[in-house]
């Protein structure tokens, strides 16, 4: 309960920003007693966590005391895997990305130079792994075992089914190591940030509203929900556990998928507010459904996947037609989920982000009217966060959990 507290606390001094928040608008937001408030900001500030911004005008009596949180008290390290490179990322606290590097990666290599490679990597970080940094987030295609950090079949990597990734890098760099695939990482940063919304126009241009989404909402959504100084203790805030309900608040209870189109195919899924990683944590092998019976041979074993048919479009120069192919596949996702959004990543989308958001859009508009009218179509357009996206989420499958916000 402590902890759980504290983290609600974290969570408001982070969605706050340099202008902080006071100890009474805390006890309002969380609903927790002044008392335990300020027993909780104690501590925070002992540790190094927090520290007052300065004082604010109130309406009666003495200027209240404003607390922030000190982005800098501490660090994750984001890792994102890729077959053909590797991205890295140093976030403090606030998620800002502080240090980044990317360099080539030969996923074929073996799973000893890899895991080498990527451990140098990290440890050229500047600060990599200095004493403030909490762990390492990896973002990797799937299918994968989150739970336990062990790859499955990696679509064209065969050789890695089976192997302890997690356990691995741990070993090697002597820090706590979290994996997930890297359509989950990006979807969980995205919920995390509040980056979302399902009003956004169709032009492929991401949304520059500074804190648009759930983030300001999810805090205050909490309020209320606690009684007497303690609040619930089942589920967390903002992203729930992995297939299970809603969180408390959540990033405003939206439902969006995030489609990755890079060296494969995959989506994260965020539905009710709650990252979704199925029973297994294989949710979201969104590449491998098969759209074309006896079609082009895909790397997974079957015949006609979209993921198949998306990257053969584009090694033709159609890209117009992979969108097409895209969008087909996001209509069965958004007729089987009803999700409010879908969002578009990865450098195959980067390389002509107008071509996908027009392309997939048009099929969920047709869709939509086949339905019973246009206003009904769920919008599409590119995710934030460009070419770094799947490696800052990885840096907050460390973060997240500080927050109360992950479904780990």
């Amino acid at each position: 309960m402590r902890s759980h507290n504290t983290a609600l606390v974290l969570d408001l001094l982070r969605t706050a920003g340099v202008e902080g928040i006071s100890r009474l608008e805390l006890a309002e937001r969380t609903g927790l007693t002044p008392q335990a408030v300020s027993k909780i900001t104690a501590r925070l500030r002992e540790g190094g966590l927090a520290a007052e911004a300065g004082r604010r005008a109130s309406t009666g009596g003495k200027p209240r005391t404003v607390l922030r949180l000190v982005p800098e008290a501490g660090h994750a390290i984001g890792l994102h895997l890729d077959r053909d490179e590797s991205t890295v990322v140093l976030c403090d606290l606030t998620g800002a990305v502080v240090a980044e590097r990317r360099s080539p990666l030969d996923f074929g290599a073996g799973a000893d130079a890899v895991i080498e490679r990527a451990a140098r990597e990290v440890e050229t970080l500047p600060d990599g792994l200095s004493p403030s940094v909490l762990g390492l987030g990896v973002a990797i295609p799937g299918p994968l075992d989150h739970t336990h950090g062990v790859l499955h079949r990696v679509t064209g990597f065969p050789e890695w089914d089976g192997y302890p990734l997690r356990d691995a890098l741990a070993r090697r760099l002597g820090t706590p190591v979290v994996i997930d695939k890297d359509t989950n990482a990006a979807a969980l940063r995205l919920a995390v940030g509040g980056d979302v919304r399902g009003d956004a126009a169709r032009d492929g241009e991401p949304c520059g509203d500074e804190g648009c989404g759930g983030a300001a909402r999810a805090a205050e959504a909490r309020r209320g929900e606690a009684r007497d100084g303690e609040v619930c203790g089942g589920g967390d805030l903002g992203i729930a556990e992995p297939g299970g309900g809603e969180g408390h608040g959540g990033a405003g209870g939206g439902s969006f998928a995030y489609l990755h189109l890079g060296t494969g195919l995959g989506a994260g899924l965020v539905i009710g507010g709650a990252l979704h990683r199925g029973a297994r944590t294989g949710a979201g092998e969104f590449g491998h459904q098969v759209i074309q019976l006896g079609g082009p041979l895909c790397g997974c074993g079957n015949r006609g996947c979209i993921e198949a048919l998306c990257l053969g479009a584009v090694a033709r120069g159609e890209t117009a037609e992979a969108a097409q192919v895209l969008g087909a596949g996001a209509a069965n996702l958004v007729a089987l989920l009803d999700i409010d959004l879908v969002l578009l990543g990865g450098r195959t989308v980067a390389a002509d982000p107008q071509t996908f958001v027009r392309g997939v859009g048009a099929v969920l508009d047709a869709r939509a009217r086949r339905e019973g009218g246009r206003d009904r179509a769920v919008p599409v357009r590119i995710a934030p966060g460009g070419a770094r996206g799947v490696a800052e989420g990885a840096a907050q499958l460390l973060l997240a959990p500080l927050f109360g916000r992950a479904g780990a």
